[in-house]
């Protein structure tokens, strides 16, 4: 199993960012898929989570109305779209995936919200 984040940068309070997950090495199309972050200082927390056909999705508080996840089964990708970031937002950001009972991280993305 492989997972690969892509897309984070800094941007401005306000802005977007568009996350990908590019996975490889199981059924991507059988699995529950979910994005993580943690900041510095802090615990690693659940961001938003997606079904695997993609009807069925979840978020955090904090991000809700503002997130969305989404997934294309086709290319075997998984999207976090972030839209009116804040700073509390700053992150780095992992997709995660539990295969067989197994835990599986990407290597993260930096997300920076600063002015």
């Amino acid at each position: 199993v492989q997972l690969a984040e892509s897309g984070g940068g800094l941007v401005q309070p306000g802005e977007s960012l568009r996350l990908s997950c590019a996975a490889s090495g199981f059924t991507f199309s059988s699995y529950y898929m979910s994005w993580y972050r943690q900041a510095p200082g802090r615990e690693r927390e659940l961001v938003a989570g997606i079904s695997s056909d993609g009807g069925h999705t979840n978020y955090a508080n904090s991000v809700l109305g503002r997130f969305t996840i989404s997934r294309d089964n086709g290319k075997n990708t998984m999207l976090l779209q972030m839209n009116n970031l804040k700073p509390e937002d700053t992150a780095v950001y992992y997709c995660y995936v539990s295969v067989l009972l197994r835990h599986f991280w990407g290597q993260g993305t930096q997300v920076t919200v600063s002015s």
